[in-house]
C-alpha cells in the first residue's frame, strides 16, 4: 500500500506522541489498517476519530514497512450515542474486539459488512433485543473467519443431527442431549438460534453470549488484553439490567 483512499470504520485510537494517534480502522477491501493521524487530539479531529464512526480515509506511505500517515473525513458519526450507556458499551466492545484480534491488511469483506450492519442495528434498533442476536452472530463470524469456527451440525459423540443442546468446550462441537447428559455440567449450552434463523428469547441470547465469550477468551484473550474482555463484561452486565 503506497496510497489508498477508502471508506473505513474507526475501531481504535491510541495516543502517539504529544498530539497524534495511531488509528486502526476496518476497510471494505483491505481489512484492518493502521495509520498515524497528525493532530488527532485537536478539537477538530476528536469528534471524527470516535470508534464506530465511518470516515473517508486517505493512507500514504513511502515504503511497505512504514506506518502510513492517515487523514480522515467524517462520513457518519456515532457520537450522539455515546451518552446512551447500553449503546455506547456495545459500540465500544465490538470495535475494540475487532481492533484487538484481526491481523492487519487481510481482506475480510464479510466481516466488514457484518460489522457495519451491527453498528447500524445498535444505533437504530428500537430495543436491545433487536441487535443482541446480531452481536452474537458477529462474534461467531469473527471466530470462524480467524480459523476457530464452531461445528454445530452434528453430535461429536454419535454423529447424529437431532437433539443437539450442548457444545463441548474442548472441541467446539455440538453434543446431543443423550450423549451429553452425564457431562452436562461441563458442557456449554447450544441455543437453537446458533444453528438456524430464529427469534430467541433473552435466556437463549445470554446462552449465546456465554458460548462466544468462552471461545473468544480462550483463543484471543487468555493471559493478555484483559481490558478488552472487561469491556464485554460491562456490556453483558448492562444487558442483564435492561431485561431484569
Amino acid at each position: 500500500m503506497a496510497n489508498l483512499r477508502t471508506s473505513a470504520i474507526i475501531c481504535s485510537v491510541r495516543q502517539h506522541g504529544e498530539h497524534g494517534a495511531v488509528v486502526r480502522s476496518l476497510t471494505p477491501d483491505n481489512g484492518l489498517m493502521s495509520g498515524y493521524v497528525r493532530g488527532a487530539r485537536s478539537r477538530t479531529m476528536r469528534p471524527v476519530l470516535i470508534p464506530s464512526n465511518i470516515v473517508q480515509a486517505d493512507y500514504r506511505a513511502r515504503t511497505e514497512d512504514q506506518l502510513a500517515s492517515m487523514s480522515a473525513e467524517l462520513q457518519e458519526s456515532r457520537g450522539p450515542y455515546l451518552g446512551e450507556p447500553l449503546a455506547s458499551s456495545a459500540l465500544d466492545w465490538v470495535t475494540a474486539l475487532t481492533a484487538a484480534i484481526l491481523p492487519e491488511e487481510h481482506s475480510y469483506p464479510q466481516l466488514h459488512s457484518a460489522l457495519s450492519a451491527l453498528l447500524d442495528a445498535i444505533c437504530g434498533a428500537p430495543s436491545a433485543k433487536g441487535w443482541a442476536v446480531a452481536l452474537v452472530r458477529y462474534e461467531l463470524l469473527l471466530l470462524s473467519e480467524l480459523g476457530f469456527g464452531l461445528s454445530l451440525d452434528k453430535c461429536a459423540v454419535t454423529g447424529g443431527v437431532d437433539d443437539l443442546v450442548y457444545i463441548s468446550p474442548k472441541t467446539a462441537t455440538a453434543v446431543s442431549i443423550g450423549a451429553g447428559q452425564m457431562y452436562k455440567d461441563k458442557l456449554l449450552p447450544l441455543p437453537a438460534f446458533l444453528k438456524e434463523p430464529g427469534n430467541p428469547e433473552w435466556d437463549e441470547i445470554f446462552d449465546g453470549l456465554k458460548v462466544t465469550g468462552f471461545f473468544l477468551r480462550r483463543h484471543f484473550f487468555e493471559d493478555r488484553r484483559n481490558d478488552v474482555m472487561a469491556a464485554r463484561s460491562v456490556l453483558v452486565d448492562r444487558l442483564k439490567r435492561v431485561v431484569a
